[in-house]
């Protein structure tokens, strides 16, 4: 396999007070001027998504904010990120974080949906749910309701030979246990997922 750089990226810090800071990832210098460009919109687009969420929710005075980033996976052309914003509003019982995410085909240019990640026909939504599950039972997770299956677009990150799947705070588990993560073994989807594509080379053992 041909070796593929890491691509180059710069910390972008946006901030309105002392109580109010935001973080981004920027990509730059890459050879592939109009994919730098698409990344850096997508990226802008997801740290605005969470401040728009955080603003939304509640009309009371925000009293801090804080933005940040980390880099899951910069490797074989995979860039994927996750992005969290934690804000606390005035007189609130405690702060509140969001967390989203963005994964990258640089090999193809493509923003990366689950499925994008699988064979086509493969029922990765069942695969995935199940191994979810025997996690939720091994770990001894504490569910606010049944889990029954992911959606067909369900949030994710690539973090090297890993595909984690991520729900929100309170939309699987009590508040209390934090967000939680379901870290998959690419080897356990080895028989779904497109060989060629993301996971496949991360798959690689070379």
């Amino acid at each position: 396999m041909a070796i593929s750089l890491p691509v180059r990226l710069k910390t972008v810090e946006v901030g309105t007070g002392p109580d109010q800071k935001i973080y981004y990832p920027k990509v730059i210098k890459m050879p592939n001027h109009r994919l730098e460009k698409f990344i850096n919109q997508w990226i802008i687009y997801h740290t605005q998504q969470l401040i728009n969420q955080q603003v939304g929710e509640s009309p009371s005075t925000v009293v801090e904010m804080l933005a940040s980033y980390e880099i899951k996976n910069n490797q074989r052309d995979v860039l994927s990120f996750s992005f969290s914003n934690y804000t606390y509003h005035h007189q609130a019982a405690h702060g509140m974080t969001y967390i989203n995410s963005l994964t990258f085909d640089l090999k193809t240019g493509k923003k990366l949906q689950l499925d994008d990640l699988f064979k086509p026909g493969s029922d990765y939504i069942g695969k995935i749910s199940s191994l979810i599950q025997s996690q939720i039972e091994q770990r001894d997770i504490p569910l606010l309701n049944e889990f029954t299956t992911i959606q067909p677009d369900q949030d994710f990150y690539i973090a090297d030979k890993t595909l984690v799947i991520y729900y929100q705070l309170y939309d699987l588990t009590p508040y209390v246990f934090g967000f939680p993560m379901f870290p998959i073994s690419v080897y356990d989807l080895k028989e779904i997922i497109d060989e060629n594509g993301p996971l496949g080379r991360m798959a690689e053992n070379n």
